[in-house]
């Protein structure tokens, strides 16, 4: 019964993140299919551009929260329901997370093809390692604000991820996992490196 808990927690976080919010709002808000316009990709920076300031902001809300709530509601939940489920498998929230990334990057909804994941894992970040996430984000911050590149200051902050895990003195199964969220949001952004390497990529602002 616990082993069927725990494996139904990591199914419920999936979904919620292949929960497709960039496609979403283009389909409601334009009519149009979000992944045939700008960038191409499901995700907040592509609404942002294509759509509109205000839809873009609400898009990475969204996701950032499917991120947040997934290893904060979903054991809590389970937790009250049946105490102790997570007794000796704490390292199971951190699956949970694996779980509602992996879904917004690989969506049920759209044939496995989803955003990129950073909002996504942003939420998840702040859940299980604000420390973590707040050096991240200024890192992020700093890269954005110097050059204007959404997906470059999103690449260095990837790659701070697993460094900063290390600083703030996280377990080894997390800094693995941090290294694995780096290597994943590093590969998602290949198009982005080739544009940068070319001088094409697109400043936000």
């Amino acid at each position: 019964m616990r082993i069927l808990l725990l494996l139904l927690s990591l199914v419920i976080s999936y979904i919620v993140g292949s929960i497709p919010t960039a496609y979403i709002f283009g389909k409601l808000l334009k009519g149009i299919d979000i992944r045939e316009h700008g960038s191409g990709n499901v995700g907040a920076t592509n609404v942002f551009r294509v759509i509109g300031k205000v839809p873009g902001i609400i898009v990475l809300i969204i996701d950032f929260l499917k991120g947040f709530l997934a290893v904060t509601i979903i054991p809590l939940v389970l937790e009250l329901s049946y105490p102790g489920v997570f007794r000796g498998a704490i390292y199971f929230i951190t699956l949970i997370g694996g779980a509602v990334i992996a879904g917004h990057i690989w969506t049920i909804f759209l044939k496995f093809k989803g955003g990129k994941g950073v909002a996504t894992t942003a939420g998840v970040m702040i859940a299980l390692a604000p420390l973590v996430f707040l050096s991240c984000l200024i890192i992020w911050a700093v890269i954005f604000f110097i050059w204007r590149y959404v997906s470059l200051a999103s690449i260095v902050a990837s790659c701070a991820l697993p460094i900063m895990a290390l600083v703030f003195g996280r377990s080894l199964s997390f800094i693995i996992f941090c290294c694995i969220l780096c290597a994943v949001g590093v590969y998602g952004h290949r198009s982005n490196i080739k544009r940068l390497i070319q001088g094409t990529e697109k400043k936000l602002i």
